[in-house]
């Protein structure tokens, strides 16, 4: 029989792949070498701001004080002055502040410079006074000067006095300063354990570098198209570390799948490019339906209305791109071309794979047998580790999230002895001229306020006015206090300042979680049922995603919030978690969830395709590709846990929740729970009503649909 007339459309396009090769391979050179061209100046184009709430009111605030005052809003640089041994009127600590004043007028992100004024930014002891240079630039360009000018100020400092930048231009800088350098380390640690089990688990040196072509295939690609992206909107330099880390994921993954097809095809005696489209009908389809939903899982977070949210998920989104395209096109003809040679360099146990594991079958079998044992085991810990999730606390970060001796935080600690511990988060109130008596009459009487500044003029008709506020801004009440005095303040008063930003951000994070969520869960329910046509078996591994995920959360509250082994892995806990992690780590979490879920089920759907018994679907799906899962999520293990092991506490957060993810869902519930699901569900796993049969488009995973 003529095997291309059995192909699917993916099997035919890898068939064409195969045959096509050399056009192929120039193409993806081209598409490698033009894009990557662009690639190393996508590092310095990213931007180190966006993390606010597109169109909320301290954003207007914000925008009103860079054209009415200018740019006396949050993003102005702030120099804390300090000086143990003298006061601000001796010469030594005057020479200071002149140094300072005149680093910041020499740059040109900088526009008036505000010299410290008594009463107002010296303190009462004398010993601390704040320098400030107005914002002539975006928040952007404000937090690229801060990186730059951070060594020029600290050396201005005389002899018995320091100079710290601080604010929120400075806390961005040393926050993605630091966060960039951890995740530098953590990759440079990772890669060697990611070759190891790589070699291991593929078992030929040859085709374990095979996922590192598509790596760095789509992260060259990827990096060129975010740089043409900075060209039209800023973009965050953190689109570039997620980028890096999906592209790798999802690279070991797809092709960890298609080898292991493409030698069990091969071992059948098939010639090579027949063997490529056998595996690319059959793994090429569940690579397609796996992208498709970690792009609907990642595409939720495009609902938060935050620049640097949603270029993070762009990134992201472009890379699984990418690593897709290189899968069903790159990955054929570099398969078609090596033929048996793929094992080159083996270890005795490569080859032969897609025919299954004999230990895991013997698995399946146990849990065949014994279902209620082993499914009220994973049941019961993963129910006991997500419990806790129910109590999770979320915040925007504090300056904890910053290290100890960078200059934005030892400024802070200062400015917070020196003036009072709400300083650091003063609020900006703008208001017509006519209304400012009142405001501030307001603002004097609210007891979450410490203390109210004269208003001042601006080009337009309004004032500014700041109030410091009792509490720090990682605070509830901080929160409570700008929510009341939004509803007391006179409709024209608009409340802003840095932590304000923080509060609005947060709480347009607290309102989208609810939709992101319920969007990726619909949408994956969709997907797989229209991949698997079988609404049960869709609805089970929904569940399970959601209840590793939840188990993940339950974790992170114990470690981050309560301070659970925060000795063992070097961080401050801030009493929360940050407030990002329930929408954006849950779609990360359900995403890669996702793409094991679709790996283990397509194996079991194409058994069930061919036998049409319960039993078989499930043991033979599980020996099948559950090597494939174990592999790739003890890649994924090892790389998340590296993350968890340096730097500060945001990496921290993402590499333990994403690690515990992917450990509870490789083990627990891929390669337990979910085979005691079908195994329960037996022959109604597969079934599907004759309404919906006919609503779906028929999808099928057995070669030769």
């Amino acid at each position: 029989m003529d095997t291309a007339r059995k192909l699917g459309p993916i099997g035919r396009l890898g068939r064409y792949a195969a045959t096509h090769r050399r056009r192929v391979l120039f193409a993806w050179v081209l598409i490698a070498v033009g894009l990557g061209l662009l690639a190393p100046r996508v590092e310095t184009a990213l931007s180190g701001a966006g993390w606010e709430a597109g169109g909320s009111e301290s954003v207007r605030v914000r925008d009103q004080l860079q054209r009415e005052f200018g740019g006396a809003g949050p993003y102005a640089l702030q120099v804390v002055v300090h000086s143990s041994e003298t006061s601000a009127s001796a010469p030594p600590f005057q020479r200071t502040v002149a140094g300072v004043e005149r680093v910041l007028a020499a740059d040109p992100a900088v526009g008036a410079v505000i010299p410290p004024r008594s009463g107002a930014s010296i303190s009462a002891d004398g010993r601390t006074a704040i320098v400030v240079g107005a914002a002539a630039r975006g928040p952007n360009e404000m937090v690229a000067a801060a990186d730059r000018l951070r060594p020029e100020i600290a050396a201005a400092a005389g002899p018995g006095a320091e100079a710290s930048l601080t604010g929120a231009a400075a806390m961005w800088a040393d926050f993605n300063e630091a966060n960039r350098e951890a995740m530098l380390r953590s990759e440079l640690i990772s890669w060697p354990v990611t070759l190891a089990i790589l070699v291991l688990a593929f078992g030929s040196l040859v085709a374990a570098g095979l996922p590192l072509m598509l790596t760095i295939t789509g992260l060259v690609a990827s990096a060129g198209v975010l740089y043409l992206g900075t060209l039209i909107s800023p973009i965050s330099i953190w689109a570039m570390n997620f980028a890096l880390m999906f592209a790798l994921a999802l690279g070991i993954d797809y092709a960890l799948f298609v080898v292991m097809r493409f030698r069990g095809a091969l071992g059948g005696g098939r010639p090579a490019v027949e063997a490529v489209a056998e595996a690319m009908d059959s793994a090429g389809k569940a690579v397609l339906f796996s992208a498709l939903t970690v792009l609907v899982s990642i595409s939720a977070v495009l609902l938060v209305p935050s620049p640097a949210f949603r270029s993070v998920s762009l990134g992201i989104m472009v890379s699984v791109l990418f690593v897709l395209a290189a899968t069903l096109t790159l990955l054929p003809a570099v398969l078609a071309w090596l033929g048996p040679r793929v094992d080159r360099v083996s270890l005795p146990w490569a080859g032969g794979a897609d025919r299954g594991s004999p230990r895991l079958a013997r698995w399946g079998e146990l849990l065949w047998r014994r279902p209620f044992l082993f499914g009220g085991v994973a049941l019961a810990l993963l129910v006991g580790l997500a419990l806790p999730a129910l109590s999770l606390k979320t915040g925007m970060p504090s300056i904890k999230v910053v290290p100890k001796e960078d200059s934005s935080r030892v400024g802070y600690r200062q400015v917070s002895t020196a003036f009072g511990p709400g300083a650091p988060a003063t609020m900006q109130v703008t208001a017509p001229r006519s209304a400012r008596t009142v405001v501030v009459k307001e603002l004097e009487a609210d007891p979450g306020i410490a203390s109210v500044a004269t208003p001042v003029a601006g080009a337009g008709d309004a004032v500014l006015i700041g109030a410091v506020p009792t509490s720090i801004a990682a605070s509830t009440a901080f929160g409570d206090t700008v929510e009341r005095l939004r509803e007391k303040l006179p409709p024209a008063a608009l409340l802003g300042g840095a932590a304000a930003e923080n509060h609005d951000l947060e709480s347009a994070l607290a309102a989208k979680a609810p939709l992101a969520i319920g969007l990726v869960v619909g949408l994956g329910f969709l997907l797989l049922l229209i991949a698997f046509q079988a609404p049960l078996v869709a609805a089970i591994a929904v569940l399970a995603n959601l209840l590793s995920t939840a188990a993940a959360f339950g974790v992170a509250k114990l470690i981050f919030q309560d301070g659970h082994l925060s000795g063992l892995l070097g961080f401050e806990s801030q009493g929360f978690l940050d407030a990002w992690g329930p929408i954006f780590f849950f779609a990360m979490i359900f995403a890669i969830a996702m793409d094991y879920t679709v790996f283990l089920l397509s194996s079991a759907r194409e058994q069930w395709e061919r036998t049409g018994d319960a039993k078989q679907a499930m043991v033979g799906g599980l020996a099948r590709s559950g090597r494939v899962v174990l592999a790739a999520g003890m890649v994924m293990v090892a790389v998340f846990f590296t993350f968890a092991l340096s730097g500060p506490l945001p990496p921290k957060e993402m590499g333990v929740i994403l690690g515990v993810a992917v450990l509870l869902d490789t083990f627990p519930v891929r390669l337990l729970l979910l085979p005691v699901f079908l195994r329960l569900a037996g022959r109604a796993a597969w079934s599907m009503p004759s309404w919906l049969n006919r609503t779906l488009p028929d999808v099928r995973f057995g070669h030769g649909d």
